[in-house]
């Protein structure tokens, strides 16, 4: 099967990692250009560029896929099938119709829930038990096409949009090689999604990820788990940041939302609207996540201080 990849994060690495070791073959892979990333903001390659590369595949970076010349290329390679995940820029009509099996999709959950950019981290807000992945026949609106498999996973009480990302690119990688196995054999039939149903993931921001002391301490909770690793759930301290990366919740523990009312080396017990939460590693604004025992010894905390003022 002759494969067009478009992808671009870690999660899109390795979907393309498995389709390799599967033995198919990757014609062409297609990823975002090259962006400013970390300290010294220099232009970084993406995951899957990096993979591309290493793999020597041929790699194109456009800035979008409406481009004729582009357009002309994908066409000249006669793909079966564009597969893509994550990647970041709008299929044109062209593009879409132009492989034999169309345009696949894999996407972070059980579709139509949570159709858009951040399934896994609204799964974890909304205290889902369970997500998935879905490979979606693409069409011309957002993540509304037919699916033709789907693939379920269970959300652990600790899960973070770290290991639940990491859990789904396996789950991912898996389905995407069973459904490409399955359109050859021509025995895979596409299923509408029920519109009805569909709910949506709207970009997250740093705004999003404040916490709310008088909230509830288990929506506190998913919020730290919904935004580990980025941007990090965070409060304040003394008017300075402090981003919070692991909490457990401690439900008969009371005071007022946001005050902290017990501290010792098992971590800061803060009170939220109903319960409350241990703290067990933070990092302050310029500083190391660190776990609780290792902050206390540079930084004196003791009950009665409020975060979030």
């Amino acid at each position: 099967m002759n494969v067009v990849f478009a992808g671009t994060p870690e999660f899109a690495a390795h979907i393309l990692d498995q389709l390799l070791r599967s033995g198919f073959n990757i014609a062409r892979v297609l990823t975002r250009p090259d962006r400013p990333a970390g300290r010294g903001m220099k232009d970084t390659a993406s995951a899957v560029k990096r993979l591309a590369l290493s793999h020597g595949l041929k790699l194109h970076q456009p800035q979008t896929l409406k481009e004729p010349v582009l357009i002309a290329e994908l066409n000249r390679l006669s793909p079966d099938v564009m597969v893509v995940a994550a990647y970041g820029l709008i299929l044109p009509k062209a593009v879409l119709k132009l492989p034999r099996f169309g345009c696949i999709n894999i996407h972070a959950s059980l579709l139509p829930k949570w159709r858009g950019a951040t399934p896994i981290q609204h799964a974890l807000l909304a205290g889902d038990t369970e997500t998935g992945i879905s490979i979606m026949q693409m069409d011309e609106g957002l993540d509304t096409g037919p699916v033709l498999m789907q693939s379920r996973l269970k959300i652990a009480a600790d899960d973070t949009a770290q290991t639940l990302h990491d859990k789904l690119a396996q789950l991912g990688g898996e389905a995407i090689v069973r459904t490409l196995r399955g359109l050859e054999r021509g025995d895979l039939q596409p299923q509408p999604q029920q519109q009805q149903d569909a709910s949506y993931a709207g970009k997250l921001g740093k705004a999003e990820a404040q916490i709310n002391w008088g909230k509830d301490a288990v929506q506190v909770d998913r919020t730290v788990r919904a935004f580990n690793p980025n941007p990090g759930a965070y409060t304040t301290l003394h008017g300075e940041t402090l981003k919070i990366w692991k909490a457990q919740l401690e439900e008969r523990m009371r005071g007022k939302p946001g005050e902290i009312v017990s501290v010792d080396k098992l971590g800061i017990v803060v009170a939220c609207g109903t319960g409350a939460v241990r703290i067990e590693e933070v990092q302050k604004a310029g500083g190391q996540r660190l776990p609780v025992r290792e902050f206390l010894s540079g930084f004196a905390l003791k009950a009665g201080i409020c975060l979030g003022t």
